[in-house]
């Protein structure tokens, strides 16, 4: 990895002014007395945080955008929770440019205030939850106590890890996927063509940025997505899809509609002529894998089916000259 430049910066957002805000007198520093706070005026709300990793020699020019799921941040990508390198190592080993998010009201990107600005409160994940709609295990199987925990018998996420993996969620809001969507449009609209690779609810943004914008979003992987546009495609040419998929779908009910969902749109995309590639991973005998593909202990040799995929389309190849 040879890097040229780390940068960040801020996309969307607009300028909200609040007022008939309460005064309160609180202390802010360590030390200081309390006071008087008038949080009257204006502020920023609705925008996106992006870091991007520029390389000296790009083994494209194209870059990488990873986008995240629900309650999550850009760190699902950066460091798995048991201390491994995550796909933007490796992404960047391998000399690809990348740009890493985190979405409206995650993150970095910070809050807006609720109910002024968005009507409803926060939603938390619990670990109980996340336990069996992770698929690391069934739902009967999460205890508090991490050594009365039952996973999976073929599970491959790093089970003893799992407590670490909850410090990095965050409150999500419901009803704010048209704000997300307005700042990934402003992404591509600095950044230019790319090629989107989202998880979860990030793939299923994907897969909407991919239908509204074809000429932008040179290609898409969707691992696991959790939803898919609900119309017809429009366009006659949409770029190539990749889709992901891991284990333990016959034990959730819910997943298996999700995927129904994404398939019907698949099918879609599939009989205009558009590529769509699916990895079933049971299906080519590798087990065991959760939600979280790129956090599981065969992370790398996915990570690798994906590039393999992408250095074989005709725009990367194009790019390369």
């Amino acid at each position: 990895m040879n890097l040229q430049a780390i940068c960040s910066f801020f996309v969307s957002g607009q300028n909200i002014t609040l007022s008939q805000q309460p005064r309160v007198r609180q202390r802010l520093a360590l030390g200081a007395t309390p006071r008087d706070i008038d949080m009257n005026g204006d502020i920023a709300s609705g925008q996106m945080y992006v870091q991007g990793f520029i390389q000296q020699h790009p083994v494209s020019p194209v870059p990488l955008v990873l986008w995240h799921g629900g309650g999550m941040t850009g760190v699902n990508w950066e460091t798995t929770p048991d201390g491994r390198p995550g796909w933007l190592q490796w992404l960047l080993d391998e000399g690809w440019n990348v740009y890493v998010c985190d979405a409206v009201e995650r993150g970095r990107a910070s809050w807006s205030p609720y109910p002024e600005v968005w009507p409803q409160a926060p939603l938390f994940r619990t670990k109980n939850e996340a336990w069996q709609m992770f698929r690391i295990g069934p739902a009967a199987g999460y205890h508090s106590d991490p050594g009365r925990r039952v996973a999976f018998s073929n599970s491959r996420f790093p089970q003893a890890s799992f407590d670490d993996f909850a410090c990095q969620w965050v409150p999500r809001w419901s009803g704010n996927e048209a704000i997300t969507l307005r700042a990934y449009h402003a992404l591509l609209d600095k950044i230019g063509p790319c090629i989107v690779i989202g998880h979860s609810q990030g793939g299923g943004f994907a897969l909407d940025i991919a239908r509204q914008r074809p000429r932008d979003v040179l290609a898409v992987v969707a691992l696991e997505p959790s939803g898919a546009p609900d119309t017809h495609p429009r366009e006659a040419s949409y770029p190539p899809h990749l889709a992901l998929w891991g284990d333990g779908f016959q034990q959730h009910v819910r997943w298996q509609r999700y995927r129904q969902r994404v398939e019907i749109y698949f099918n879609w995309l599939r009989a205009g002529g558009t590529r769509v590639d699916e990895i079933d991973l049971p299906a080519l005998g590798i087990y065991g894998n959760s939600h979280f593909l790129m956090l599981d202990d065969n992370a790398q040799h996915l990570l690798s089916r994906v590039t393999e995929w992408l250095t074989s389309l005709a725009c990367i190849q194009a790019a390369r000259g």
